[in-house]
């Protein structure tokens, strides 16, 4: 566990050699700057990091110039995964979830503490009202949040959001959530308690390479999609349903074409286009049905979300 302290930054490594020695000195110059009115610390969680992160993290910690503790994990579990993990070995009365990789500004930090401290706020979110970054991440950043907010949560921040602050309750509230599959963003919202919303621009990334892939960010999507929404189900229903309307609208012209024309539709082409749209909605149908069956197994099964593998706690003074 960190030392006890007001408030604990977690921060979730992966693959961020580069980046952590700059964002470390930002972070440490807010943290001293609030003491000694309020004592903080940064917890660093390395998820499977296959560069020199680690090494990183260990002389960032041999510093001493503030608590500082790292959670490795045994692999890669996942972003989350690994905030949960860091959140689970942090004591503090408030807990600060950031990027390593320094793209939000460290000046968020002592706003987030006031509204917790002083405005009593539970949770404080920081929600990304622009970003430095190129148009085609700006453009899938805001179609995956408008497309979770419109589908699944009305409160969802336009522009997403990865930095924010759990209080202690809402903190409790959080781990209690035992999801396999889970969408970060969805379980903050979700615990309700008071909330305050502080807007920011996302910095460019300046060292290294973001890992967020295509590939990750549309898992994610359709995590929070079956996880918090009905619209899976309900559109196979609908598509049953247009299929079954169109079937008969089918049916009805060719019984016309035969009464008034005397010229039944015939051939393979019709034939084929309805057993190809049948055959297509069925599929799509046993792939929904198939995603919710998976995820079940996955949360029966009750397997460790993660596994720490070391936990190396600041030295002591």
């Amino acid at each position: 566990m960190t030392p006890r302290c007001d408030f604990t930054i977690v921060l979730p490594v992966y693959y961020n050699e580069e980046s952590l020695l700059p964002a470390y000195g930002k972070l440490k110059s807010v943290i001293l700057a609030q003491a000694p009115r309020r004592r903080g610390a940064l917890l660093y969680v390395d998820d499977g990091s296959g560069d020199q992160s680690l090494a990183v993290l260990r002389r960032i910690q041999a510093q001493g110039d503030i608590p500082v503790t790292i959670v490795k994990l045994s692999r890669n579990f996942g972003q989350v995964m690994a905030i949960r993990a860091g959140l689970a070995h942090c004591e503090s009365a408030a807990a600060i979830v950031m990027s390593a990789d320094g793209q939000e500004p460290e000046d968020l930090i002592p706003h987030m503490l006031d509204r917790h401290f002083d405005d009593h706020s539970e949770i404080v979110i920081c929600t990304r009202s622009n970003r430095e970054e190129g148009a085609y991440r700006t453009w899938t950043s805001r179609l995956f949040y408008g497309l979770m907010q419109r589908l699944c949560f009305p409160d969802m921040p336009l522009g997403g959001f990865d930095c924010f602050l759990l209080g202690p309750d809402a903190r409790t509230a959080f781990l209690k959530e035992q999801e396999r599959q889970p969408f970060l963003q969805g379980q903050i919202l979700r615990l309700g308690f008071s909330r305050a919303f502080i807007s920011y621009t996302r910095q460019k990334r300046e060292f290294g390479r973001s890992r967020w892939t295509l590939g990750k960010k549309t898992a994610y999507f359709f995590d929070g999609l079956m996880n918090y929404s009905f619209f899976p189900i309900r559109a196979v229903s609908y598509v049953g349903m247009a299929l079954a309307f169109l079937g008969l609208l089918y049916a009805a012209i060719v019984l016309l074409a035969k009464v008034l024309v005397g010229n039944p539709v015939k051939g393979w082409t019709p034939l084929m286009i309805v057993i190809l749209v049948l055959g297509g909605a069925q599929m799509l149908t046993l792939g929904v049905f198939g995603e919710y069956l998976w995820r079940i197994l996955v949360q029966v099964q009750q397997r460790s979300p993660y596994l720490v593998e070391q936990i190396l706690h600041p030295p002591t003074t």
